[in-house]
Parts: structure tokens; C-alpha cells; sequence
């Protein structure tokens, strides 16, 4: 593993009688999604502002690049800072600017460019974000989800090598939330940058983060994978979790991946000893980032939300299904050989029409394509092994594409 790009050794924080950190250790590693959780007013913001250098230690050490700030010259503190970005909560966005102006501001204010290498920095990020027809418009004539568009170029547009976010969908509806933190995931993609987040909207994180932090009582509680979070046996860990944690994805109202590996668990046993066949498909949208690129990732998280629909109209009420990952959904098909599996795949195809998924008036002809493979359990069977072979070609596999036109 790299080493952290950033690391909180035993950090204390306290504010008038109010100790908020009280021996934070963490380690933020480069290239990857970080998201930090925890019950509202345990100092997830705070933490967020020691990182940026708004606030300072009362005790402990911060390292950046592996280096103590507490030993940095200020010239070398501001070199580092200058390599971050922050996202505030509501945006943050000047409401007497314009879009071109918001987003052109820190080089405006932090750097010494000549204002042509600007305007094309800022042209280039309008047009990576998709903002060119928004050039000339003001915060208040913008949605929620665009707002943070526009805040989100603003932060990339200094090409930092960190960014902060500090609960980034606050207010948003499932469809819009998601979306905003695919956009994050792409962008974080294409650029190469470290995400640090704040959020408290489980399971939608576990879809978009690579590690969790919790913080809990001042100290971090939990460092690790959505999938180590998960399966976390900390009762405080499952307490927090279970409080938090709609009992179906918010945008699919599908099950989450634990819970439709829990339906895996609970059929195996009913093979094991009744004899009672069952069969997943696994169903991958192939292009989903062609969808977010071409159209938009609100449009992305629309399709995954029909589709998800259209699915669960078409199960028995002994089947189930979950959201389980950012483009994928299982199936758990009880009473079922893969013949059934197969049926099951085909009937869909035949039943899909584009329009079910996506309503669009881009005169383009465009495709979406969508893969479903499928495999019968065994007794003995693990479900990693079972989901491998559903989603290898070399097993029985199915393609299909739904075209606008």
C-alpha cells in the first residue's frame, strides 16, 4: 500500500470546555475516495478544517506528504496548501457572481496568471463540467445539483491534488445525490485526485468510497473498506450503521449489497437442506460512463433507478434483488436452474424498450448496453465464487443493446 498522504497522529482539538477530538489517528491515501462518518456534532468538520489549515492542533501531529506541519516553514505550508481544494457544504458560491467568475476566482485571487491563461483554464473546466450554456448565469438561477457543479469545477480548477468535501448532497433528492457523487468518482478518475469526504448517507457511500473513517467520541473508530464497514463486528460500529442505514438503497429501492448477500446466505441453507435449486444474474450497464459523459450523470442514476423498476416488476415475491455496485444489480432467483436464470435474462430483453429506461430528446441514435450473466449455486458454493462465474464469459453470458431509435 502507498504511504498516506495525509496523517493525523493522536490529534486533540477542544473549543471553550468542549473537547471535540480527543486522539484522532488517520491516514488518507492518495488516489482514492475517502469518506468520513459519524453522528452530527462529533467534529467530521473539524477534522475537515484541520486538513485545509483553517484550524490547528491543540495537541498531536499532522502530516502532510508525510512531513509534521508543526516542523514546515510557513512558505512550506502554503506550497502544500496550495495543492488542495475545499468544497464547502452549501456550495459556497457568490451569489453576485457568475458561473465563469465563481469558478475563475481562485486563480484570480491565489495565483499571478495572465488573464488569458485563465480564461482558458476556466473555458477548459466549463467545458469538462458541462457548463458552457451556464457561463453568464448567477447561483440563484441554478438547481442544487448544478450549484454543486459549478463549486465542485471551482475546487478542480487550480488542479489541486487533494479535495475536501464537506457533505456535498446536503438537501438533495436520491436521484440528484447519486449523481453528484458518481460526478465526483468520475472526475476523481480522470484527474487523479484524493477525495476526502464528509457524509452521513449510508448506503449511498459504500457505492462511491474506497476506505471509511468513523469517528465516534472524538477518536476514529473504524478505518477500512465499505466491505470491512460492513462486516465490522464493533457494536458501536453496527449501531451507528443500523441507525443510519435505510433498510433499501434510496435510489433503486432495491436491498443493499449486504443484505442481498444475506438472501444468497438464506437460500444456500434451503439447498443445503431441502434440496431447493436457486440461481443469481448478475445485470451490469455497460456504458454507464458513456451515459454520464454523452448525457449527464443525472441522467446515469435515472437509468439505474427505471431499470431497477422495470426489474422488480418482473420478479416472483420469493426472488430478490439488490443495488450492488455503482452499475450493477444481483438477482436471486429461488426455485430456479440456470435454464430459469437464462429465461429470466432473455424475457427482460424482450420485455425492455429504451423508453422505460431513459426519456430524452437528443436527436442522436444511442444505445444502452447491458449485460446479464448468470450461474446455478451449489451446495458448497461461496457466493464470490458463484457471482465470478456469472460474470465470466467463459460461462454462460448474455448481451443486449435497447437503441433510441
Amino acid at each position: 500500500m502507498e504511504k498516506p498522504i495525509i496523517q493525523f497522529y493522536n490529534v486533540f482539538k477542544k473549543f471553550g470546555a468542549n473537547q471535540v477530538l480527543q486522539g484522532v489517528s488517520l491516514r488518507i491515501f492518495p488516489g482514492q475516495a475517502t469518506t468520513i462518518i459519524g453522528k452530527s456534532g462529533t467534529g467530521k468538520s473539524v477534522l475537515l478544517k484541520h486538513i485545509i489549515g483553517l484550524l490547528q492542533p491543540d495537541a498531536g501531529e499532522i502530516l502532510l506528504y508525510g512531513q509534521p506541519i508543526s516542523k514546515m516553514k510557513p512558505s512550506q505550508i502554503n506550497r502544500l496548501r496550495a495543492k488542495f481544494s475545499y468544497v464547502f457544504q452549501d456550495a459556497a458560491l457568490f451569489d453576485s457572481m457568475t458561473v465563469y467568475n465563481n469558478i475563475a476566482l481562485p486563480l484570480l485571487e491565489g495565483t499571478s496568471l495572465a488573464k488569458s491563461e485563465i480564461r482558458e483554464r476556466v473555458q477548459d473546466k466549463m467545458q469538462q463540467f458541462e457548463l458552457q450554456t451556464f457561463r453568464d448565469k448567477y447561483p440563484a438561477q441554478l438547481s442544487g445539483g448544478m450549484k454543486r457543479r459549478v463549486a465542485l469545477a471551482r475546487a478542480l480548477v487550480t488542479d489541486p491534488e487533494v479535495v475536501l468535501l464537506d457533505e456535498p448532497t446536503t438537501g438533495l433528492d436520491p436521484v440528484r445525490r447519486n449523481a453528484v457523487y458518481a460526478m465526483i468518482v468520475d472526475f476523481q478518475k480522470k484527474f487523479g485526485f484524493t477525495a476526502v469526504m464528509i457524509s452521513h448517507e449510508i448506503p449511498d457511500i459504500f457505492y462511491f468510497s474506497q476506505r471509511i473513517a468513523m469517528l465516534d467520541e472524538g477518536k476514529i473508530r473504524f478505518e477500512g473498506s465499505p466491505e470491512e464497514l460492513q462486516r465490522c463486528t464493533d457494536s458501536a460500529v453496527q449501531l451507528f450503521i443500523q441507525g443510519l442505514e435505510k433498510p433499501r438503497d434510496a435510489l433503486t429501492g432495491m436491498a443493499t449489497p449486504v443484505q442481498g448477500e444475506r438472501k444468497f446466505q438464506e437460500e444456500l441453507a434451503r439447498l443445503q437442506y431441502h434440496q431447493i435449486a436457486f440461481s443469481v444474474v448478475m445485470f451490469t450497464i455497460e456504458n454507464l460512463d458513456e451515459i454520464n459523459t454523452k448525457m449527464g450523470h443525472v441522467a446515469g442514476q435515472t437509468l439505474l433507478k427505471n431499470f431497477a423498476a422495470q426489474m422488480k416488476q418482473r420478479l416472483d415475491i420469493t426472488d430478490s434483488c439488490s443495488r450492488y455496485s455503482l452499475d450493477r444489480i444481483l438477482v436471486v432467483l429461488h426455485n430456479a436452474d440456470i435454464e430459469d436464470a437464462r429465461r429470466f435474462a432473455t424475457r427482460l430483453e424482450r420485455d425492455l424498450r429504451f423508453e422505460d429506461l431513459l426519456k430524452t430528446d437528443n436527436s442522436n441514435s444511442f444505445r444502452i448496453r447491458i449485460s446479464a450473466g448468470y450461474a446455478q449455486a451449489e451446495e458448497d458454493s461461496l457466493i464470490k465464487e458463484v457471482l465470478a462465474k456469472a460474470e465470466s464469459k467463459d460461462s454462460l453470458y448474455y448481451e443486449f443493446e435497447l437503441s433510441m431509435h
